[in-house]
This record gives structure tokens, sequence and C-alpha cells, in this order.
């Protein structure tokens, strides 16, 4: 089974389309369960149909004609009962509805599995026999184990943008709508550019080319370069292989020099593609001759091809380069936007962010937000090697993409542009006026940051203060340890800024999704293992180093308070506390006049919040961390967009375990920060404005649009809009509540398209 199941998925995983996909499926299915016919029907929401879209054994001109209403036939069987229905004489079947069209009289035996993506019943997988007789567990298992692995396979193959059928995408009079995570408020048209990781082939996305003879150049001498690569390689390691490993080099050396392989990347060049996609096509046509193989050794020979293929393409991108032409209006597009991709691009010219993987909290969608362009993560359908160049509509708040919208859409999109720019524009008179309720509750508004260049738009927002630096970012763009004097040059250049406003750093906060690379950690499970204090106090010499550097740098200016990360016991709180009481001795020791600042701890890990009275006895503040304090309550992981949707720091849960926070905090007079991105959200605000928050901290760009929401919104109707969201049991309800709370206050514009 295995073995026929790998097959078939490798082959869907080449096609080229929907369609090609589907009738690999339906052959191979037949020829592997030995049925007379094997066919697939897809659903079409438009008309709320379900359509044959392939067949092998049906009458082929049915194919693409044939259409059942939801619940009509045995189709409509399958898919009302999400599960397989097996019958010896489908025609006897009160349900059969017969299709002259089919000519399936003949056919007897029928078994029937849904194929099932994100819980929704999308399609039905069908095999017919003429004999009478019920299919076996072994074959009913069988297919489907092949109908749930085609949920995702087929998703994949559909780079068309015909079948909308798999995943909740549409298509607009020749315009494709794509469906994905808000990871950034905003909307804004522009044109895509896709960026792909190096010798990455299945990245690499369609590009036409101008000079064809100068490409097949450029390709040549990239085929003579992975030559001498490997001829080093092998040079090199000579002396310590044998003859049967060096043989591999051998290997590798035959086929770069394969005229059939070469030749038909320069033929495919010469048809107008870029030598990167001719060379993506080329590998995958052989990859999958290889994979097709029955004998396992000849299978393994694909992984070589790959391999040649990958040191090609690693020597083309070596022979380019120079950036890509950024156009105006970019739309930065990839399968998975990293933040070093988005630092390499010009910001002047960015106006949004598309990412098959990620969701609203990763770290990308965080930077798109403190850039002030929308982006939508976890688009698992982007079809990423067609959309270079194509015109996009961004929509951050909706969490949609359209590509090459028809001029309906584009005009009203246009028009939601113009409104949102008028909108933020307005909100620039905020910038000077204090948070405060009209009832008169001061709710002081801090921002996010983390680099140098970062200050002067904090600056310009408004910010009261800096209610959270990231001081891991000087650690990872260096190649060591950033020494303690180049620590405190970078801490006093941030306090000097803001002074006498208040900056809270963080201590080191790695691990997880933030690795150094000079300093590797690797685990099975990152964001419960080895991170944030558990590291430095791991490492004692890196905590004090750090927290003398940030004693040093506070000197004449005071505005400094010290916050730990990733605390989640009373023993780890008490050791840090006595590591800056030792780093504070020592200056004081050496004769430099250093104060001892207010500490706080970071509230991220559920265990803190049933412990907060013993904390905040302890501490000068806290500060809830409601990205980790989701992610660890929800436990889902929230960079993967798989469970993306469950991540949601409205849920009740979330809103709970704050309000323990704060009011197990009251008892110690210990005032309650909250950061991330709950913090930034104007929904949210209404309920941590209820429950008594004393500050709030934000990247820059949401700062204006929080403080519109409390200096509009009484504290008084806060806190009666928190009793109300605390008897709803859902994410989703509570969202409604607080949407239509904005909307009757006319502060719908802030946290959707438009005014």
């Amino acid at each position: 089974m295995l073995a026929t199941l790998r097959r078939i998925i490798q082959e869907v995983n080449q096609a080229h389309d929907l369609t090609q996909a589907l009738n690999i499926v339906v052959s191979r299915v037949k020829e592997s369960m030995g049925t007379d016919v094997c066919s697939v029907y897809l659903c079409d929401e438009s008309d709320s149909h379900f359509r044959l879209m392939a067949s092998d054994g049906l009458n082929p001109s049915a194919v693409g004609k044939v259409r059942l209403a939801y619940g009509e036939g045995l189709v409509g069987e399958v898919a009302e009962r999400a599960e397989p229905v097996n019958l010896d004489n489908a025609p006897s079947h009160p349900r059969f509805h017969f299709i002259e069209e089919t000519r399936e009289t003949p056919y007897h035996a029928f078994l029937g599995v849904p194929i099932i993506h994100h819980r929704k019943v999308q399609g039905v997988l069908i095999v017919q026999q003429r004999a009478q007789r019920l299919f076996g567990e072994d074959e009913t298992a069988l297919l489907l184990t092949i109908a749930a692995q085609l949920s995702g396979a087929l998703a994949h193959a559909d780079h068309s943008g015909g079948g909308d059928v798999i995943h909740p995408r549409r298509r607009l009079n020749g315009g494709l709508v794509l469906s994905g995570l808000a990871g950034a408020p905003g909307v804004t048209l522009g044109r895509a550019l896709v960026v792909y990781p190096p010798a990455d082939l299945d990245a690499v996305p369609d590009r036409k080319v101008g000079d064809v003879e100068a490409e097949v150049a450029i390709f040549l001498e990239a085929v003579e370069l992975a030559k001498a690569d490997v001829r080093g390689m092998h040079a090199r390691l000579s002396a310590i292989l044998s003859s049967e490993d060096q043989a591999l080099f051998d290997a590798y050396l035959q086929m770069l020099g394969s005229t059939s392989m070469v030749d038909q990347v320069v033929s495919r060049i010469r048809e107008g593609s870029w030598a990167s996609g001719a060379l993506r096509d080329t590998v995958a046509q052989h990859v999958a001759l290889f994979e097709g193989m029955d004998d396992p050794y000849m299978r393994e020979r694909a992984d070589d091809v790959r391999d040649v293929g990958r040191r090609i393409l690693k020597c083309l991108q070596k022979g380019r380069d120079k950036p890509p032409p950024y156009p105006d209006q970019m739309v930065l597009v990839g399968e998975d936007i990293t933040a070093t991709m988005l630092a390499e691009v010009p910001v002047e010219k960015l106006v949004g962010v598309v990412s098959a993987r990620g969701s609203s909290s990763s770290h990308v969608a965080i930077l798109a937000r403190a850039l002030g362009v929308p982006a939508v993560m976890g688009v698992e359908d982007l079809p990423v090697v067609q959309m270079d160049a194509c015109e996009l509509i961004v929509d951050g708040y909706s969490g949609r993409v359209y590509v090459d919208a028809p001029e309906s859409v584009r005009a009203e999109y246009l028009h939601l542009v113009k409104e949102e720019q008028e909108l933020t524009a307005g909100l620039q008179a905020l910038r000077d006026l204090p948070a405060e309720t009209p009832d008169g509750y001061r709710m002081p508004l801090y921002a996010n940051t983390g680099l140098i260049s970062d200050v002067t738009p904090s600056l310009k927002s408004g910010a009261e203060g800096v209610g959270l630096y990231r001081t891991e970012f000087p650690f990872m763009v260096r190649d060591c340890f950033p020494s303690e004097d180049e620590q405190c040059r970078i801490y006093r250049r941030v306090l000097e800024a803001f002074s006498p406003r208040p900056v809270v750093l963080r201590t080191l906060d790695v691990g997880g999704d933030k690795a150094l690379p000079y300093f590797p950690i690797n685990e099975e499970n990152p964001f419960l293992g080895w991170r944030g204090i558990r590291i430095t106090l791991d490492h004692p010499e890196l905590f004090l180093v750090q927290v003398r550097a940030m004693l040093r740098a506070a000197c004449g200016f005071g505005n400094m308070k010290l916050l730990l990360p990733m605390i989640s016991n009373i023993d780890e709180l008490d050791e840090a506390l006595s590591l800056i009481r030792r780093a504070h001795s020592e200056l004081r020791q050496e004769g430099t006049d250093v104060a001892m600042p207010q500490v706080g701890a970071m509230v991220e890990v559920p265990s803190l919040v049933y412990q907060i009275d013993a904390v905040a006895r302890r501490v000068d503040f806290l500060s809830i961390g409601s990205n980790d304090l989701t992610q660890y309550l929800l436990a889902v992981d929230r960079n993967n967009n798989a469970v993306a949707e469950l991540y949601d720091s409205l849920n009740p849960a979330v809103i709970k375990a704050i309000q323990l926070v704060v009011e197990g905090a009251a008892g110690g007079n210990c005032p309650v920060s909250v950061c991330g991105e709950m913090a930034g959200n104007p929904l949210a605000v209404l309920v941590l404005l209820g429950l008594g928050v004393d500050s709030l901290s934000m990247s820059a760009s949401s700062l204006a649009r929080v403080k519109c929401v409390v200096r509009n919104v009484r504290y008084s109707d806060a806190k009666a809009l928190l009793d109300q969201v605390l008897t709803l049991e859902t994410a989703a309800a509570i969202r409604q509540c607080l949407s239509e709370a904005l909307t009757e206050r006319g502060l719908g514009g802030l946290v959707r398209a438009g005014k």
C-alpha cells in the first residue's frame, strides 16, 4: 500500500494543473486496485453541485459535464455521511441516480469515499466494478488513505486556479481570489515580486526571458561551474573515501554532462522560459521518471537528480548576484517569507506581503505591522510559481488576496485604499494628545522595538516610551556574542533617544523561532524547550554581561527598566533577581555609579498565572506577553498555519487568564502592562481597558488606532462591555460583540477596510 501511495502522490505533485492531477489519480487508482472504473467528483460551490472532474472507465464525454446537486445520488450520500459507502449492487440502492451520459449501468459494486480538506468535504473518490461484490476492508482502507493524501496533494497541484473546489478560492471573471490569515491590517494594490530561498528548485517562479541566447549562455556557464564544484569536492575527499563512495561524484559529473538533461533545459529556454524555471521543469521530469521505477535502487537516483539540479541552480543564482528589479508598489510573495527577505527589499517600494506559510503572530507578520504594510499569511494553496509580476490586491483585514482582479473589484479596492489613507491621515492628529478616555482614565501607550532604525518612527508615533525593547536583535545580526561594551553602546543610544521617557529592556530571549547562527539549538519541540530565561540562567556568564551592559547604559538617564522573559516558576525568578543584584553590586564595587532599576517579569507561561501573587511580591511590574501566553494556553504553535485558525487572543481562556493576572497583581500594588499583538488590536483594547490593565505596548504603526479607541470609549462603558464579554463562550462571539461596539461608536474603520 505504501509503495502505491508514494507513486501516486509523487505523480500528482508533479502535475502542472488540476486536470492533469485528477487524471493521474483515476488511472493509477483503477490500475492499482484492479477495478473497472475510478472517478472523482469535486464540489463546485458556485452552484452547489458535484461535478464529474475525471474518470477512467466511464464515458469520457461525460467528464466536466455531468453534475449532481448536493445530496443527490450516491455521490451525495457519501458527501452527507462524510464516510465510505460500500455497496454490492449500487443500482438497487434508493439513492442511486442514473445519468445516461456516464453509461455506468453495467457496474454494480460501488465504493465511494469522501475527500476532506480542513474538515470540509471537497469531493468524492469512487471505484466501481461490473461484478456484484462488496469491497474488502483492505480495499476500503487503501481508497480512504489515498483520498486523505489527495486532499492536500490535489490542492498543491491546483496551480491554474480553476479548482476552487479544493480550497476556498473563487474565480472572478478571470481573476483569482485566495484566502489566508489576516497578518497585518490595511489594504493595498501592487505588483507581485516572488522571492525564494537559495537552491530551492520547488520555489522557483515562472518568468519569461528577453534575451534567449544570453540566458542559454548563463545556464551553460552554471553547468560548468557545477562540474568544477563537484570535481573540487572529489579532489578534496579522494584521500579519505573508498572507490565505491567516490563513484557518486562520477555519477554526478555524468548527469551534469548528460546531453539529454542539458538539451532539454536549453530547449525550454528557447521556448521562452528563464533558465531557473527551465531547470526546475526538467529536473522535475527526470525525478518523476526515476520515482516511477519499480527498482528501489533506481528510485533512489531521483535524489541524485534533485541534488544535481540544486547545484546548477545555486550556480545560476551566483551568476545573478544583482538583486531583481524591484517594481514600484511591490508586494513580496513567497512560500515562506522570512525577516531577512523583508529586510533586503527597499522599504519605500514595499506595499504588501503575501506568504504561503506563517500566521498572524509570526515574526514576519509582526515586522509587516511595524512597517505599516498589509500582510496575508498562511495562504496554503498559493500558486507562487505563477504569480511573479501579477497585479495583486492585498486585504490584510479579511486575509484575502485578489490576483489580476476584474475592474469592478479593482475600483472598489481603490476606493477603500483612498478611505484608508484618509483615516490614517486623520489619526495623525492624535499623535501628541494623551491616551485618555472621555471619563478621565489614563492608559499610557508604549512602542515595541528592537532595532535602532525603529527609534525615529517610534518617537514620531507619539509613543510615551518603549514598553519592550527586544535585545536579541543585536545578537542575531552578529557572528558571535556582542561584548559588554558593544551592548552598552546600543542600549545607551535607545535610552538617550527616549529620555526621560521609560524604556523597558528585555533580557536575551532566543530559542523557539529565534535562533543565533553561532549558538545553534536543535530541538524537536523548541517552543517548549530551551529558550528565554532558561538559556541565560544556564549560561550566567551571558546574563551577567548583558545586565552589566544595561546598568552601565542607564547611567545619567534613569529611565531604564529591566524585563525577564519566559519565567515559569518562582525559583527561576529568584535566581535571576539574585544575578541582577550581583551585577549591580560588582559594578558599584568597580566604582561605576549605577542605580538599581525597576525589574519586571513577563507573564507568558500559564503556570505563572497561578503564581501571580508570589511573583507580584518580588517584582516592580508585570508585562503580559500576549503572543506566547495565547500560544501556550491554547496549545497552538503560532507559526504553524495548519492550526493557525485556533490561535486567537480573544479566546475566553486568554481573557480570563489576563483577568487573573490583573486581579492578583492588584494585591501587591504591581502595575500590569500588556505587550504583543493583542495590545495593538483595537478590538482587544476594549477588553484590556475594561480589565483595568495599566498600560499597553505595541508596534508603532498600531499606536494611533489604539489611541483612537481609548479616546473615544468611556472607561465605564469598557467595564460594562467586559461584563458582557465574560458571559460569552467562543472567540467568534466575543469578536462579533466587540466589532459591534466599535461600529456603534463610528470606529469600525479601525478593524476593516475603508472608514
